[in-house]
């Protein structure tokens, strides 16, 4: 059975005479693409710009709810960056004590420090040596000292 009579005659392909301009022109595609290139990104950027300031505003604080002025109040402001351990180990006679801080964090020798319990200053160290991984060793200058204290540089 010969496959040749079922197939189908394909039409003939068509072709643009060779004479006619096409309606582009290379020079004025150039610029359009250029200014499109611009025309994009500023819409965006404006729509991005009025959608953030159109955004939703803070309720302003309602006046005189009895709370205390804020520019009268004695913050105590902590830095993030501020030295804090805690004392492993004291030994009153000898008047030292062991601190533990965090890895990669410790005190310089010679470095003073205040220990505190419950957010009271109850003494004063100064850091000595020897240290081992995150501990170290500190002389109680001043006050006293017991395990779990905290201990800051401020």
């Amino acid at each position: 059975m010969h496959y040749s009579r079922f197939a189908q005659k394909s039409p003939r392909p068509l072709r643009a005479p060779r004479n006619i301009d096409l309606p582009i022109d290379l020079r004025i595609g150039a610029q359009f693409t250029s200014m499109v290139r611009l025309f994009w990104p500023s819409i965006l950027s404006g729509v991005l710009l009025v959608g953030g300031c159109a955004g939703r505003k803070p309720a302003a604080p309602a006046a005189n709810q009895g709370s205390a002025d804020v520019r009268n109040q004695n913050l105590i402001v902590t830095p993030a960056n501020a030295l804090q351990g805690k004392v492993l180990k004291v030994n009153p006679g000898a008047r030292f004590v062991v601190l533990n801080f965090p890895i990669g964090k410790l005190p310089n020798l010679g470095e003073r420090l205040s220990i505190y319990r419950h957010n009271l200053k109850v003494g004063e160290v100064k850091i000595t040596g020897p240290q081992r991984e995150d501990n170290i060793v500190a002389d109680i200058s001043n006050g006293e000292a017991q395990v779990g204290d905290d201990v800051m540089n401020r």
